[in-house]
């Protein structure tokens, strides 16, 4: 009897390991993925990560969003050995963590994608960044503006005389005729036309001294781009938006924004012609994996997922940005506004990726400080 009793207390002990193992759940491989973004991005790339999550169910993705000083606490995040995972990051930066041997190099499948958004992520020859989409300069022109003073909209093989005296013709006591930014981003494309560049060995020769003198000009001789006292506080878009800029050079970000907001028909076209033809830099931007990630095929499965046609399309449907991806480009072609959509993907052909260097953030700062006195 005793044996029975004792057998039977045996079974139920097995049965109750056993059930409280098959209760237990698996546990999830956490992939920590950082990014930037404003809200309206973050509102598409959440959906992205709960459809993952649910075709992965051994996989957490753990979105880290740092809406500012990105970079700063990326580096802060590398320095204390707690990098994430997946960094999105852009050519600009991306000199800095691959020449440091923070980054994995990245083999992938790159037919899919422009060259150029490639060559954008790539250090000393090596792929470093899985694409997400490239960022070109368009000006945006206030077509009422121009139909009110009855100016000819601007054709793609405009030049740089063609350009100023459309400025000259916008420009009245209420309207700039172009938008003046201080950045380097903006004025680059004035110096890249005329066969100059903004790098030590590129500002002080004469084609990029000209085109200084030019874009200076714009405001100080020609006074058709408002001095830093003439636009005060608001921006070069909050002041198109308020229609007192005709044209405003910027990128495809502005677009969710201008269809939102802005009062008035508005267009695209390319930048004027220079000396050596219309040339505007591409950037890149994309997911790049840590070399000290613990979950290294986890992470580039995920990236997978996110430069996938589908997780690009998603992306692309919302306007703010340009797909690396080939194949997603016919939903900028589809487009009605702005209706000359196509130019952003026409221009990748002739834009050239910026030179970047290991101190590029250095000669940025320079540049700026050498600039203040010029463009005021």
């Amino acid at each position: 009897m005793r044996a029975n009793i004792k057998a039977i207390l045996l079974t139920l002990i097995i049965c109750s390991v056993f059930l409280c193992g098959c209760n237990k759940k698996p546990s999830k491989t956490i992939i920590k993925f950082a990014s930037w973004g404003s809200q309206s991005e973050t509102d598409i790339l959440k959906p992205l990560i709960k459809d993952y999550e649910n075709k992965n169910s051994n996989i957490k993705i753990e979105f880290m969003h740092i809406p500012q000083n990105y970079f700063q606490k990326i580096h802060l995040l590398f320095a204390s050995n707690t990098a994430p995972d997946i960094i999105f990051i852009n050519n600009l930066y991306l000199p800095v963590y691959a020449n440091a041997g923070l980054l994995e190099e990245i083999d992938y499948e790159q037919s899919d994608f422009y060259p150029q958004a490639l060559d954008a992520l790539s250090y000393k020859g090596k792929l470093y960044a899985v694409p997400r989409d490239v960022s070109n300069l368009v000006i945006f022109y206030n077509k009422d503006l121009f139909d009110k003073k009855h100016i000819p909209y601007p054709k793609t093989n405009w030049d740089f005389n063609d350009f100023l005296n459309t400025a000259q013709k916008l420009t009245d006591k209420k309207v700039f005729g172009i938008s003046f930014e201080e950045d380097p981003l903006f004025y680059l494309p004035y110096l890249m036309s005329n066969g100059g560049g903004i790098l030590p060995n590129e500002i002080k020769s004469s084609k990029s001294q000209q085109s200084i003198n030019f874009y200076a000009d714009l405001r100080k001789k020609y006074h058709v781009a408002p001095l830093k006292s003439e636009s005060a506080s608001a921006t070069m878009g909050q002041m198109f938006i308020q229609e007192k800029l005709g044209m405003y050079l910027s990128g495809r970000w502005m677009v969710p924004k201008l269809r939102e907001e802005a009062d008035f028909n508005w267009d695209i076209t390319q930048f004027p012609k220079g000396t050596t033809g219309s040339i505007v830099q591409l950037d890149a931007s994309g997911w790049a994996i840590s070399k000290s990630s613990k979950h290294k095929k986890e992470a580039k499965e995920f990236v997978k997922y996110l430069s996938s046609k589908e997780s690009i399309d998603k992306i692309a449907k919302s306007g703010l940005i340009i797909p690396a991806r080939k194949d997603s480009a016919q939903i900028i072609t589809d487009e009605k506004t702005p209706q000359h959509s196509k130019i952003f993907l026409d221009i990748i052909a002739t834009s050239k990726p910026t030179p970047v260097t290991v101190d590029y953030r250095e000669i940025l700062d320079n540049l700026k400080k050498e600039m203040e006195s010029k463009f005021n």
